[in-house]
């Protein structure tokens, strides 16, 4: 063999080797790229998931000022003014309907960003309608707590 032929047959070896890297690193790119989309759509997931926790714990607070406000009603009413508790227990009252409102005030607030969850959220009337239905009922405890005490 000549130095030309070894030459050539390096360069030829050499070519091969390049273009097989080359598409192993196209591969790996690719992989990447998969990997990252999906990081971005699980990212969305808890970013939704998330809200809906926020909802849900505004909604408990909401509750628990609400039962704390009729209960004050019920058991404050020996021992103190009924102008005291009447105020505090509609404070309560009002609390709980703050929360209720402020619950589903975050939830249409939040827009998530692209790409889209993957997970279905609660659809926003469902939301709305609880939370009205919520609120009605702490109209209802305040007629309560200033109507039942005369």
């Amino acid at each position: 063999m000549d130095k030309g032929q070894v030459t050539t047959q390096h360069i030829v070896q050499q070519t091969e080797s390049v273009t097989t890297s080359a598409k192993n690193i196209e591969k790996s790119v690719d992989a990447t790229q998969r990997s990252a989309d999906q990081t971005t759509v699980l990212a969305a997931d808890r970013t939704l998931l998330a809200v809906e926790r926020t909802y849900a714990a505004w909604i408990r607070t909401g509750l628990a000022a609400l039962i704390s406000g009729v209960g004050a009603n019920a058991l404050l009413n020996s021992g103190f003014a009924p102008w005291f508790v009447q105020m505090t227990a509609s404070l309560l009252v009002i609390l709980s309907a703050c929360c209720f409102v402020a619950a589903v005030w975050r939830v249409l607030k939040h827009v998530p960003p692209p790409p889209l969850p993957s997970v279905k959220s609660l659809p926003p009337a469902l939301l709305v309608g609880v939370t009205w239905l919520l609120v009605l009922i702490d109209v209802f405890a305040l007629i309560g707590i200033w109507v039942g005490h005369r």
